[in-house]
């Protein structure tokens, strides 16, 4: 069985095989496989295609500027993981932030592509407290494992995959 099993901060995803050996377990690291990255274009495209929104306060799309909603390099698990939240949750999403500068660093940071921000809606905030395991802090987590934090004003989504859409499945 091959299943993935870790992401790295460099875009890597290693992949690992699991065999029964003598009734236990044994894993097997395999190649990396790198991380799919997306152009802004070819994110909001598919966001488009799912009926997701995106507004930006700087009413712009530039990566390097910080009153911009950009999804430049954003990792294509992450925006399969926001539309397999739209049809799990039937609720409507606008997303406000995505891999532009001026978010915290760190290895599973929005820079890095595997975080955005979505507005606080009625319908959301009661799909993924009703949904998903409060692990304290206002934050929930989904049983894929992707974090789900109401930060005030928004939610501040890490998505280490993409949430059981089809490509998890085949894993």
């Amino acid at each position: 069985m091959l299943r993935r099993t870790a992401a790295t901060g460099s875009g890597i995803v290693m992949l690992a095989a699991v065999a029964l050996v003598g009734g236990a377990a044994t894993t097997y690291a395999a190649a990396p496989a790198a991380l799919a990255k997306l152009s802004h274009a070819q994110a909001t495209g598919k966001f488009r295609a799912a009926g997701i929104s995106w507004s930006s306060s700087g009413g712009c799309a530039d990566r390097n500027n910080a009153t911009c909603t950009s999804f430049d390099q954003i990792n294509s698990a992450t925006v399969d993981g926001v539309i397999t939240l739209k049809g799990a949750g039937g609720c409507a999403i606008n997303l406000t932030g995505g891999t532009e500068t001026g978010h915290a660093s760190g290895t599973y940071s929005h820079w890095n592509g595997y975080k955005v921000d979505f507005s606080l809606s009625s319908c959301l905030t009661h799909y993924i407290t009703a949904t998903f395991a409060s692990i304290g802090g206002s934050k929930w987590r989904s049983g894929s494992g992707n974090v789900y934090y109401k930060e005030g004003d928004h939610w501040d989504v890490t998505y280490y995959n993409c949430g059981g859409c089809l490509a998890d499945r085949r894993q």
